[in-house]
């Protein structure tokens, strides 16, 4: 179960800016509220990683962008932007590396006391959720220098879910990382953060409750589901399920069959198509 966050009546607003030829972007002002999903797609230098950075460091027209950030309406205080114990926002990026050699558990407290003190007891839910994330166990006793990347971003997510207080939570690209992305999904939607998802993953993109365009360094446009695309996001979920047995298998070492390839195609839905 996931915690409420400290801020309450929490929004975040993006006021457009340009893209790269100085046009102005295809919004007036974007409001996120906790409870909001919201995936980021785009082509690869289309900008998608620039817009989550101008939401990291609450950008004030202060990037090549143009994009002012603000917090409840307003300008954000420093405090937001300089101590990280106060920053409302909190970015999972591809790169999870830890230099630090600490236990998962020593690394859990010292978030836990840099955050809130006190909540020692969410211990054993942050990793019982990271492990329904990855299919690689991660245990309070494991060092995070030696854990997979898979297993880090997964650790991170359910860190930020469970132990942050951050209202705001940036992810992007989770879908390199080998986790059960399905899941990390099911526990982010009707919570009470605010999630937006870079990615490239059809599911990923489709679930989200509102999708940003990128285009040309800047938003190009910002599509509301109607509900017509829900026929294909469960197909997209049953695919995504299969794959990630067939992915399993092959970790274990399993070896396939020549009938393999005609069940990997069922679960594509060959022959499918979506108007």
């Amino acid at each position: 179960m996931t915690q409420k966050s400290t801020i309450p009546e929490f929004t975040l607003t993006i006021q457009s800016g340009k893209n790269r030829f100085g046009e102005k972007e295809g919004f007036d002002c974007i409001v996120i509220r906790p409870g909001d999903t919201l995936s980021i797609v785009g082509p690869t230098g289309s900008g998608k990683s620039a817009l989550i950075n101008d939401i990291e460091t609450l950008a004030q027209g202060d990037t090549v962008t143009g994009r002012y950030i603000l917090i409840n309406g307003e300008v954000p205080p420093e405090s937001f932007v300089r101590e990280p114990a106060f920053k409302p926002i909190a970015l999972i990026t591809q790169n999870t590396r830890c230099l630090a050699d600490l236990s998962v558990e020593e690394f859990l407290i010292m978030h836990i006391r840099a955050r809130r003190p006190g909540r020692e007891y969410l211990l054993a839910e942050t990793i019982n959720l990271a492990n329904t994330f990855t299919g690689e166990e991660i245990s309070l006793k494991s060092r995070m220098s030696g854990l997979s990347g898979g297993q880090t971003r997964a650790f991170m997510i359910a860190d930020a879910l469970i132990i942050g207080d951050t209202p705001i939570l940036l992810l992007d690209e989770i879908e390199n990382a080998g986790i059960f992305k399905n899941r990390v999904m099911q526990s982010i939607q009707g919570g009470n953060k605010a999630v937006v998802l870079v990615t490239h993953d059809p599911y990923l993109a489709l679930t989200a409750d509102r999708r940003i365009v990128m285009r040309y360094g800047g938003v190009s446009s910002i599509i509301e589901p109607t509900g017509q695309e829900q026929d294909l996001v469960e197909d997209l979920a049953l695919i995504d399920e299969r794959l990630n047995k067939i992915r399993e298998k092959i970790r274990l070492g399993t070896a396939f069959s020549s009938g393999s390839s005609e069940a990997l195609m069922i679960a594509v839905g060959q022959g499918v198509t979506y108007k």
